[in-house]
């Protein structure tokens, strides 16, 4: 059931239903999340039940405030202190020491857990109302299939999960792919998973260099060798990840047009086509979206792009690889994972 415009009694409702061991799916500045009670391990099982989710695979608990930092947490290091005040509201995930006996359903039964505190007006109301219940916590991974393409509005929402879930609709999510996820648990900053939230921008409020542990297991070379550890089990670090039901294949621009050119002398299916280069292509054969020449505008299309192209009933979505460089790295590691699906 999809809540239009929710009011502050709305807000309220929907926290009595997570204080009532229930789901509710509301807006984030990123995605939409499906939120339970994070400290409510029968409510928490619902998320995993309903995403078709694995029990271990570890969720992200959003909170209001510091104190429920502090509530969930322990051994916060001054770098993630840091990190909350200057990205605190926003679209920021630090991964933390968890308080042992706390949150265990959430943290997929590890002993850190990933924090975030949304920038969304609405997410914020709901979780604050949701404190004044007893809910410090709202474990809310993104409220779709497990694996498939995160829903940037409401509709996608009832789409993918149906209409028993309460949701809650704040419009379509300004960023458009999920939060930055920065590891605090080993010593040092270590980025596990990009986001709209720059690398630069973190080092230049530490003042400190942030290494990365990405995907393909390697560990950036100027990470001592005491950080040459495993990455805690994190939300959205699969290789096959955010994919549509069409085969996706990523492309660089000479192989796009390579690809084009060969596909008229056969019949394959319609293909859809998402590329900066301007392309005139037969509609019959082709459905064809220009894609964005900004990374952050990208990012806000990317979801409901993918999205609208299985709704047309593609059989493959041919996207031309965006640029190799620090801004569109959040887009290229969701294009990536999406490729890798089929």
């Amino acid at each position: 059931m999809i809540i239009e415009h929710p009011t502050s009694a709305d807000l309220l409702l929907a926290a009595q239903f997570l204080k009532a061991g229930k789901l509710v799916a509301f807006p984030t500045e990123t995605v939409y999340g499906l939120g339970a009670d994070a400290e409510n391990e029968q409510a928490v099982n619902l998320i995993f039940d309903a995403k078709g989710r694995p029990k271990d695979h570890p969720l992200i608990v959003h909170i209001p405030d510091m104190d429920a930092a502090a509530h969930f947490t322990c051994n916060i290091p001054d770098y993630a202190y840091a990190l909350m005040k200057q990205f605190w509201p926003g679209a920021l995930t630090l991964i933390l020491q968890k308080r042992p006996g706390l949150a265990n359903a959430s943290s997929g039964h590890q002993n850190t857990l990933g924090l975030r505190m949304p920038s969304h007006p609405m997410a914020l109301e709901l979780l604050v109302m949701a404190k004044t219940l007893g809910v410090l916590g709202v474990a809310a991974p993104s409220a779709n299939r497990f694996g498939r393409v995160s829903p940037t509005q409401a509709f996608h929402v009832a789409e993918e999960l149906g209409d028993d879930v309460l949701i809650l609709n704040g419009g379509a999510s300004q960023i458009g792919i999920e939060s930055t996820i920065i590891d605090c648990s080993r010593g040092e900053p270590i980025l596990l998973r990009p986001g709209q939230l720059s690398l630069e921008r973190m080092e230049h409020a530490l003042d400190l260099t942030i290494h990365q542990q990405l995907i393909d297991g390697n560990i950036d070379t100027s990470m001592s060798k005491s950080f040459n550890t495993p990455a805690p089990k994190v939300s959205g670090r699969m290789l096959a990840h955010y994919a549509p039901k069409a085969k996706v294949l990523l492309l660089e621009r000479q192989a796009l047009e390579h690809n084009l050119s060969s596909y008229l002398s056969v019949s394959k299916g319609r293909i859809a086509v998402w590329s900066t280069t301007p392309l005139v292509l037969d509609p019959q054969r082709f459905l064809y979206q220009a894609m964005p020449r900004k990374a952050e505008a990208c990012a806000h299309e990317l979801f409901s792009t993918l999205r609208d192209f299985d709704k047309a009933g593609v059989d493959q979505i041919w996207i031309e690889q965006p640029p190799c460089t620090e801004d569109w790295q959040g887009v290229n590691d969701r294009l990536k994972r999406a490729s890798h699906a089929q």
